[in-house]
C-alpha cells in the first residue's frame, strides 16, 4: 500500500511499533485522558528497588527530585539543569541523622541494559493551572519512569516545522511548560524530512538534524525510522544525555552530529594513545567539541589533565568564557613561569594558556600575527630555562587552538620539550593549507574528524555565502598637473631622495587608499544600507574590512557624516596613547598616527559621553560595548570596521555581510569570510561577501575553480563549495521561488479572480470559521512561498538582464510578483491573517520598488585626488595604460574622463 501522504496516525503507529519492536522499549499504552505526569514515580520506585536500596533512601532520593521537577517558582532552565545534575550525577541523600551522604543513581549509566526503557502515546498532560490548556504529546520516551524525551509527528506533506512549533507551544506557561522540566531530547518528525531534534527553549531556526552515513542503520529506507533508529537506540540515547548535553550560559544545547562522532573518534585515538587533527569548519561548534571532550577525558582517564593552548587573546578570552559558561572551572594562566608552575603540581585539571605571555605583547597594525610568532619564539626561550626540578604531572592532552597556524610546527616542539608525555590534538575551523599539510600531520597526527564548509552547508549547520566583486576604478586625471604638484613639493630634493619618495607613496596600497576611493566605497555600503532587506529593516548588519589602521579611522571619518554616525564603531588592535602624537607635527597636515590618534579620540569621547582625555583609556570597555550590540542590537550597530581583530572567533549571527578593502588571502581570508555564514531565522538566507579587492579571481566567468586565486594554497577538495556563482543561484532561487508559487494556486478555479482566490485559501462560504481553520495550512504556504518569491525577485531584480532573462520575460516576471503579492494581500485582509505578518516582508516590499526604480548602483568614473602622483610605480610604464583601458567602457565614463582633464 502506497504511503504516500499517509495519515499522521498511521505514522504514529508505525513509529511505536519500531520501538517496541526494533528498539526493544517497554510500551506503557495510549494515555489519552490520564492525568499523566513527567515523573511516574511508581515505574521509578519500582527500577530504585532493584538496586538493592533501602525504602529510607528511596524516598528521599524520590521526594529530592519531585521537588526540584516540580518547583514551578524557578525558570524552566533553572528547573532543568537541577533536574539534569540530579541525573547525571546522582541524588546525594543521608539514611538518617549523623550518617554519611549516599549517592542514588536515578539511571545506570555505565549498564544501559539495566535501566527501564519505554514509552507512551497520546500523553495527555494538563495544564499548570486552570487557565492553562491540556495538551497531548504524541510520544513521550520514559527512562526508568522519568519523561526524558517527547516526540510530536506529522504526516508527510505536512513540514516538520509544525512538529517544532508544537513543542515550542506546549513548553509556553499558558500550556504544559512543567511537563518539561525532566525533558532532555524535544523532537518532530515526518517520514519526508526526517527528524528534528533539539532541547527545551530551543528557537526552531536552532533545531538540528542528525546525519549519519555509516552504521548499522544507514540501509534503512524510511528517513524518520533511520533517525529513530540512530539516535533513540539504547546506549547511544543515554551516551548523548550523559556525554552531550551543556548548559552555557542560560541556554541550553545539544551536540550536533558532526559534534558527536568528531568526540567519538577522538576516544578511539585517545585509548591507543594516539594525536591528531580534528577540522569541524568555522561555525560549526568547535569551542563546544572542545568542552565535551575535556570533560570526557578527566572523567574517565585516571590522572587526566587537560591545556588547551591559543596564540590570539581574543580565542584565549572566548575558549575561558565557553568554559565557565558551562560550569567548568578553567584556569587562565598568567604567565610562563604561572603555567610551569601549574603544571609542576596537581591541583588544576584544567588549563588555558596563551602563549604570547612568554614575551612583550607585540603592537602594530599586524599584531594578530605578532602576537603568535613573538609568543612562541619567546615561549621556546623561556621552555629552555625550566626548572630542574621541572615533571609536569598527571596524564596531560594538549589542545592547540586553530593548529593550521604557520608555527604550530615550533609551537609543538616547544611544548613537546615541556610535556614529553603528553598527547597532542589539533583544533581547526579551516583547511591546511597543501604546503603545511604534511608538516601538520607529522606534528599532531593524522586527521581525527573532518566536517568542511561544504558538509556544514548541506545539513544546515552554517549558511551558504555569496560572492560579488565590486570594482572601484581609479584614473590619473591631469598627468602634467601631478607633475609639476610633485616637483613643488620636493624641491631641494635630489634625484635619487625623490625616487625614494616616489617608491614609497607609489605603490598599489597608497593609490588604493585615496580619500575619493574610500569615499566611493563608503557611498557603495550606505546604498546597500537602504537597499538590502536585513540591512535596511535592522535585523542584520555588517563588517567591514580595512587595509590598515589608517584606511579604517578613514572610513570611520566618512561614515561619521552620514546616516551611520553613532551606529558604526572601529575595532582593531590600535590602543591610543599621547605618545603617538609626539614628534608628529609637521605643519604640512595631520601624519598617520596623528589622524588614528584624533579619530579613536573622538569616537571614544561620543560614546562615553565624556572628554576626550577622559575617555582615550576606555578602548577595551568600548570594543566590549560595541561588540555586545552589534551581536544583540544590529539595528544600533550597523557596521564594524576591523583590520585583523573580530575576524577569528567573533560568532554574529546578525552580520550578513562582509565587504573586504584588503589583500587576504589563505586561512586569514577563509576565517573571514566565515563571520557572515552564522544562522540568524529564515530572513538571512546567506552571507554576503562584497569584494573590493577581486581576491577571488577565479569567478570573473562563470563559478571556476574555487581553489585558484586567494585560495589557491588549499587542496581543492578542502574548500568545495564555498562559494556559488551569484547570479546563476539568484536565477535558481526565482525559478524554484516561481514554480512553487504557482503549483500551489494550480487548484484554485477559473476566472482565477479575488473571489476564486478567496474561496480557494479562505473559505466557499465567506466567514466559515470551520472552513477558514481547514484551509489555514494552504495559506501558510501561501505566504511562506509569496515570502520567498519576494526575497528571490529582490536579490536579483536590478540584475534580470545579466542573469539571461529576455525582455518580455521580465516584463511577465514583474506581473507575477505583483500578482502572487496582492493574491497574499487579499487572502491575508479575509481571513484576518494580517497580524502575522513577518516583519522583514515590508521591507521587502520597499526594496522591490526601490529596485524597480533603481538605477545601477555602479559606475566607473575618473578620479582626480592628487595623491595619486606616480600610478603604481612597481607595476612599470603600462599601469596607466591599462587603467585608462577600464574608463572606455561606458559613453558615461569617456564623457566624465574628457570633462575632468
Amino acid at each position: 500500500m502506497s504511503t504516500v501522504g499517509q495519515i499522521e496516525k498511521r505514522t504514529q503507529a508505525r513509529v511505536v511499533a519500531l520501538f517496541r519492536e526494533r528498539l526493544c522499549y517497554d510500551y506503557l499504552g495510549d494515555r489519552t485522558g490520564l492525568d499523566n505526569r513527567n515523573l511516574e514515580l511508581t515505574l521509578l520506585r519500582g527500577w530504585l528497588e532493584k538496586q538493592d536500596l533501602s525504602d529510607t533512601l528511596i524516598n528521599r532520593a524520590l521526594h529530592e527530585l519531585n521537588r526540584v521537577a516540580t518547583d514551578t517558582g524557578k525558570h524552566l532552565y533553572d528547573r532543568n539543569k537541577e533536574v539534569y545534575d540530579l541525573l547525571r550525577y546522582g541524588v546525594k541523600v543521608q539514611s538518617g541523622a549523623g550518617e554519611n551522604r549516599v549517592t542514588v543513581w536515578l539511571i545506570d549509566w555505565k549498564h544501559p541494559e539495566n535501566n527501564h526503557f519505554a514509552i507512551a502515546e497520546e500523553v495527555t498532560v494538563k495544564g499548570a493551572d486552570a487557565k492553562a490548556s491540556t495538551k497531548r504529546p504524541d510520544v513521550v520516551i520514559y527512562l526508568n519512569g522519568i519523561a526524558l524525551g517527547v516526540l510530536e509527528l506529522k504526516r508527510s506533506t505536512v513540514s516538520v516545522a509544525e512538529g517544532i512549533r508544537q513543542n515550542l507551544d506546549n513548553q509556553k506557561k499558558e500550556f504544559i511548560q512543567p511537563f518539561f522540566s525532566t525533558m532532555q531530547w524535544v523532537m518532530a518528525g515526518n517520514d519526508t524530512e526526517g527528524l528534528r531534534y533539539a532541547t527545551i527553549e530551543t528557537p526552531e531556526k536552532y533545531t538540528l538534524r542528525w546525519v549519519e552515513d555509516g552504521g548499522p542503520y544507514a540501509g534503512e529506507p524510511n528517513l524518520l525510522d533511520r533517525h529513530l533508529l540512530q539516535v533513540c537506540r539504547k546506549a547511544r540515547l543515554l551516551e548523548l544525555i550523559h556525554d552531550f548535553v551543556v548548559f552555557d550560559a542560560g541556554t541550553k544545547k545539544l551536540c550536533r552530529q558532526n559534534q558527536y562522532f568528531g568526540v567519538k573518534a577522538a576516544q578511539e585515538f585517545i585509548q591507543r594513545r594516539e594525536g591528531g587533527i580534528i577540522w569541524h569548519t568555522q561555525g560549526s561548534g568547535k569551542s563546544l567539541t572542545m568542552v565535551w571532550l575535556a570533560k570526557w577525558i578527566r572523567e574517565n582517564r585516571e590522572g587526566a589533565r587537560v591545556l588547551i593552548i591559543t596564540d590570539r587573546t581574543e580565542l584565549d578570552e572566548q575558549i575561558e568564557k565557553v568554559f565557565l559558561g558551562v560550569n567548568e572551572q578553567i584556569y587562565r594562566a598568567t604567565s610562563g613561569d604561572d603555567l610551569i608552575e601549574k603544571l609542576n603540581g596537581t591541583t588544576e585539571s584544567l588549563l588555558c594558556s596563551l602563549v604570547h605571555k612568554f614575551g612583550s605583547k607585540a603592537k602594530g597594525e599586524n599584531s594578530g600575527e605578532a602576537e603568535g610568532e613573538e609568543g612562541t619564539k619567546a615561549f621556546i626561550e623561556a621552555i629552555q630555562k625550566l626548572p630542574p626540578d621541572f615533571k609536569a604531572k598527571g596524564d596531560i592532552h594538549v589542545f592547540v587552538d586553530e593548529c593550521h597556524r604557520t608555527q604550530s610546527g615550533d609551537l609543538h616542539k616547544a611544548m613537546k620539550a615541556l610535556l614529553p608525555n603528553a598527547l597532542f590534538f589539533g583544533f581547526t575551523g579551516t583547511p591546511l593549507l597543501k604546503a603545511d599539510k604534511q608538516k601538520s600531520i607529522e606534528v599532531f597526527g593524522r586527521y581525527i574528524h573532518t566536517y568542511k564548509f561544504d558538509q556544514a552547508v548541506r545539513e544546515g549547520v552554517v549558511l551558504d555565502l555569496r560572492y560579488e566583486a565590486r570594482d572601484i576604478d581609479q584614473q590619473l586625471t591631469n598627468k602634467d598637473k601631478i607633475d609639476q604638484w610633485f616637483e613643488a613639493k620636493t624641491k631641494g630634493l635630489n634625484d635619487l631622495a625623490k625616487a625614494q619618495l616616489k617608491q614609497k607613496w607609489g605603490t598599489m596600497q597608497r593609490v588604493l587608499s585615496s580619500q575619493d576611493r574610500l569615499s566611493k566605497i563608503v557611498a557603495d555600503i550606505l546604498l546597500d544600507m537602504n537597499d538590502k532587506p536585513r540591512l535596511m529593516d535592522g535585523h542584520g548588519n555588517a563588517m567591514l574590512v580595512a587595509g590598515s589602521i589608517y584606511e579604517a579611522c578613514k572610513f570611520y571619518e566618512l561614515f561619521a557624516k552620514s546616516e551611520l554616525r553613532g551606529r558604526n564603531a572601529i575595532v582593531t588592535s590600535y590602543a591610543p596613547s599621547v605618545a603617538d602624537t609626539k614628534g608628529e607635527t609637521t605643519g604640512e597636515g595631520d601624519t598617520d598616527n596623528l589622524l588614528k590618534y584624533g579619530v579613536y579620540a573622538q569616537m571614544l569621547a561620543d560614546w562615553f559621553d565624556e572628554p576626550a582625555e577622559k575617555a582615550i583609556n576606555k578602548v577595551e570597555k568600548f570594543e566590549q560595548e560595541v561588540k555586545k550590540k552589534f551581536i544583540t542590537e544590529p539595528g544600533q550597530m550597523k557596521l564594524l570596521i576591523v583590520v585583523d581583530k573580530l575576524l577569528t572567533g567573533f560568532d554574529a549571527p546578525p552580520a550578513t555581510y562582509l565587504y573586504i578593502d584588503k589583500q587576504m588571502r589563505d586561512h586569514g581570508l577563509f576565517q573571514a569570510i566565515c563571520r557572515v555564514n552564522r544562522l540568524d531565522g529564515d530572513d538571512k538566507e546567506y552571507g554576503y561577501i562584497i569584494d573590493y579587492k577581486d581576491l577571488f579571481k577565479s569567478l570573473e566567468g562563470a563559478v571556476g575553480d574555487y581553489t585558484s586565486g586567494a585560495l589557491d594554497g588549499y587542496d581543492k577538495d578542502d574548500v568545495a563549495g564555498l562559494l556559488e556563482n551569484r547570479l546563476d543561484k539568484a536565477r535558481e532561487d526565482l525559478e524554484d521561488a516561481r514554480e512553487a508559487v504557482k503549483a500551489l494556486c494550480e487548484p484554485v478555479e477559473a476566472p482565477r479572480d479575488s473571489a476564486a482566490y478567496l474561496h480557494y485559501f479562505c473559505a466557499k462560504d465567506s466567514g466559515n470559521a470551520e472552513q477558514l481553520k481547514d484551509n489555514e495550512p494552504k495559506r501558510l504556504k501561501l505566504y511562506k512561498f509569496t515570502a520567498a518569491l519576494l526575497r528571490a525577485y529582490a536579490s536579483i531584480a536590478s540584475e534580470l538582464t545579466e542573469a539571461g532573462y529576455k525582455p518580455e520575460e521580465i516584463e511577465k516576471i514583474k506581473a507575477e510578483v505583483d500578482h502572487a503579492s496582492k493574491v497574499r494581500d487579499e487572502v491575508r485582509l479575509s481571513s484576518g491573517d494580517y497580524i502575522d505578518l513577518k516583519a522583514y516582508e515590508p521591507a521587502m516590499r520597499h526594496l522591490i520598488d526601490t529596485y524597480i526604480r533603481a538605477e545601477e548602483s555602479e559606475k566607473i568614473s575618473a578620479f582626480d585626488d592628487m595623491s595619486l602622483i606616480q600610478m603604481i610605480v612597481e607595476r612599470g610604464p603600462d599601469a596607466v595604460d591599462a587603467k585608462l583601458k577600464g574608463i572606455m567602457k561606458t559613453e558615461e565614463a569617456v564623457s566624465e574622463t574628457i570633462e575632468n582633464n
